[in-house]
């Protein structure tokens, strides 16, 4: 005998409307509501469902079934959401979508197989605890009940003109706040990206809210945050930033598609006010000495600073060619202690990194680090150690990548010469911190970025060169080079190129089906470091 999931409530308009960009009712939103509780009344009914489902509470069945509704109204609506994803995709992957068969798809409509992603995607995002296999035959049978509602009310669906009418922009617009509040809807008041997005700002809040719970600057860092991640966060779908999806929900031919992709990251941080003309005020970044022109146009305080050297907290975020005010803002008068602490810090310098990273000097200083890596670990870019030796491989190979400039004393002199004008602490300095509880550990050569230091991993690396390799480790120790965030795709790919012939997880195990779609599951896994970064500061460019 069947047993059939009991849900106990139907989803009522609020529910529904969690998942819009507006707070009140337009008048097609009681037809998708029923929708939305026929979907919850066919999933319910299945039996594999309440298997899997019995993690979630009725709270989040209901935020299913809403989800995928949306994407039904989304297609009937034209709102250009989830064909922006299955363009993307297509651009990247040449296929519409990862994982299933799509010799049955249809372009404009809805398709079991996106119903089926769907349901996978919402799986894995509103927990972490546990990964959905997309391959998991639930996926499918779900989606086929699912559709079997959706193509009862294909032909006689209401588009949401209201719905369609936030996800458009003027072709002439100008004006960064716009534009900002575009990002904004899209990341956080869109069905696709809320599930993703709403959690990890409501996550921070709650943090915000928990420290500083009694403090007269509350919403200046509740402020502060949501800023933050209207500029910075990445979905996990493909690990596009908000104004990625904003530039291609608006479209190929729209004139601001550029101006939204070329949008540069936020820089929050110290300046010095530096002077002011009739349209901009002058700011030097104090940590790296880089100068820019804030405009007026979206700053308000201006008449405020009079004192040359006055410290102002800011952010800055440019846009069409202009750097706009972003966030919140404070002054304070000169503080030398504080200006001495933010030229020595690699975390405030680092704001500013982006507009290096392009540089051909940072790509050079990377190419020597790699070749004297290789050089020093005998032609190797990776190094497989206990974690008591990590620190001393790191600081040997630092000493030996020194030595390999040839530098002379004029140089060396100058070179340190311009670390103590920068307030910059010296290199040699750094020291290095590792969990007791860490036995190894491996050091790899990201030509991305440079050294990357990882620990308790060894195991999905079957190599000659790694004494540290335990076969009954080695499945375990994949899943976590594969999902943790903090661990590079440089290294995951090294580790796929070099060893798959030699892991049961690649060949007869789950990992065999994700490699046809690793790219996707990487930016899944890792969104906030899929684009690996140079970890290189450069010192004396001012510009």
């Amino acid at each position: 005998m069947k047993m059939k999931m009991k849900m106990k409530k139907r989803i009522y308009i609020n529910d529904w409307l969690l998942f819009k960009p507006y707070e009140h009712p337009v008048k097609t939103d009681m037809y998708y509501l029923r929708i939305c509780n026929d979907v919850k009344r066919v999933l319910c009914a299945d039996n594999n469902f309440f298997t899997l489902a019995n993690r979630f509470d009725e709270k989040e069945i209901n935020s299913l079934a809403c989800f995928l509704t949306s994407y039904f109204e989304d297609i009937i609506s034209g709102t250009n959401i989830w064909k922006s994803f299955v363009r993307v995709h297509m651009r990247l992957y040449n296929k519409q979508l990862p994982f299933y068969d799509l010799q049955e798809y249809y372009e404009g409509e809805i398709n079991t197989q996106e119903v089926c992603f769907l349901t996978w995607y919402f799986f894995n995002t509103i927990q972490d605890e546990i990964f959905f296999n997309p391959f998991n035959p639930f996926f499918l049978e779900a989606a086929g009940a699912v559709m079997s509602v959706f193509d009862d009310a294909w032909d006689h669906a209401p588009e949401n003109d209201d719905l369609s009418s936030f996800y458009r922009m003027n072709d002439t617009e100008r004006d960064f706040y716009a534009a900002r509040q575009f990002v904004e809807t899209v990341l956080f008041r869109t069905y696709l990206f809320g599930i993703d997005s709403i959690p990890v700002l409501e996550e921070k809040n709650d943090e915000i809210i928990t420290k500083y719970r009694n403090d007269e600057k509350l919403m200046f860092f509740l402020n502060e945050n949501t800023d933050a991640l209207i500029h910075h966060h990445r979905t996990r779908l493909l690990a596009f930033t908000g104004k990625e999806w904003a530039a291609e929900i608006i479209g190929e031919s729209h004139p601001l598609k550029s101006d939204f992709l070329e949008m540069s990251p936020k820089i929050q941080g110290y300046f010095l006010y530096k002077g002011q003309d009739q349209t901009d005020v002058f700011i030097e970044h104090i940590a790296s000495g880089k100068r820019f022109h804030l405009t007026k146009k979206s700053f308000d305080h201006a008449d405020k600073l009079k004192v040359i050297d006055t410290i102002i907290f800011i952010g800055i975020v440019k846009w069409k060619g202009e750097w706009w005010f972003s966030g919140t803002y404070f002054q304070a008068p000169f503080n030398k202690e504080l200006v001495a602490y933010e030229k020595s810090s690699i975390q405030s310098r680092a704001q500013v990194n982006f507009l290096d990273h392009q540089s051909n000097d940072v790509d050079e200083m990377l190419k020597q680090q790699e070749k004297a890596f290789l050089d020093f670990n005998h032609g190797s870019p990776i190094a497989f150690l206990p974690v008591g030796e990590t620190e001393g491989f790191m600081k040997a190979y630092m000493e030996f990548f020194n030595k390999s400039l040839n530098l002379s004393e004029k140089e060396i002199k100058e070179s340190e010469e311009r670390i103590r004008k920068e307030g910059m602490k010296k290199p040699d300095d750094q020291s290095f911190d590792f969990p007791e509880d860490f036995e190894t550990g491996l050091v790899f050569f990201n030509p991305k970025s440079g050294c990357e230091m990882v620990f308790e991993v060894n195991s999905a690396f079957p190599l000659p060169d790694n004494p540290y390799f335990r076969p009954e480790l080695s499945e375990e120790h994949i899943q976590c080079l594969l999902m943790d965030e903090s661990i590079s795709s440089e290294l995951v790919m090294f580790c796929i190129d070099n060893c798959r012939e030699e892991l049961p997880f690649f060949n007869a195990g789950p990992g065999q089906l994700y490699l046809e779609d690793i790219d996707f599951l990487l930016r899944f896994w890792k969104r906030d470091n899929y684009y690996t970064l140079p970890a290189v500061t450069l010192i004396g460019q001012k510009e």
